[in-house]
């Protein structure tokens, strides 16, 4: 059994800010999935879908960003689930608009959510970072991040979250690489390159 965490912040007032890109993807992950209904439990909404061979519990914290960690923490304390099968998926200021990359542990790079949920399971899960770009000074992030997408970027969040939905299988069978590759190949041939070279200094 496995969680996928989406993180973000509830309520209308968020929904389609940059901060709130892992929701987004964990609600197409659920879609595409034909999971159960979303109810609340674990100071988050939950459902659950077989995502390949695995049983997945998808998970949206009701609990706001900064501490996302509470809902995270009580349901893999519940369900008995190990760090490594918990997966997290965030916003990334780091990455250019458009990529994605998976990695298991590491720094939380000022990530409050990240902090949570670091503070609540240790840091040994694993994270899909979904680029957002950075608003160029850092005293601009805390409202770039709380701000809708553009009209402009709204087709590449679709298709980042379609393929996130699309090659879930892969992500959930440990595949890791397997599941980079092909969602990046997906945003590719999706016309979605030129948008993600536009911060590759910023990578990593």
């Amino acid at each position: 059994m496995l969680i996928f965490a989406g993180l973000g912040n509830p309520g209308a007032r968020y929904a389609r800010n940059r901060h709130n890109i892992g929701f987004m993807a964990v609600e197409a992950i659920a879609r595409a999935h034909r999971a159960s209904p979303w109810r609340s439990r674990f100071q988050g909404e939950v459902c659950e879908a077989m995502i390949g061979a695995e049983k997945v519990i998808l998970l949206k914290p009701q609990t706001y960003m900064n501490v996302s960690g509470r809902a995270v923490g009580e349901a893999a304390h519940f369900f008995k689930i190990a760090p490594a099968d918990v997966i997290a998926f965030h916003d990334e200021l780091d990455l250019a608009p458009a990529k994605l990359r998976v990695k298991l542990g590491g720094g939380n790079a000022g990530h409050n959510g990240l902090r949570s949920m670091t503070a609540a399971i240790g840091n040994d899960y694993r994270r899909v970072r979904m680029g957002i770009g950075h608003p160029g000074d850092k005293a601009l992030v805390h409202a770039y991040v709380l701000n809708d997408f553009g009209k402009a970027e709204q087709p590449w969040v679709a298709d980042l979250c379609t393929a996130c939905a699309d090659y879930a299988t892969l992500l959930a069978a440990g595949d890791d690489a397997g599941f980079q590759n092909k969602v990046h190949l997906y945003m590719d041939a999706r016309g979605h390159s030129a948008v993600k070279r536009l911060g590759e200094k910023a990578e990593d």
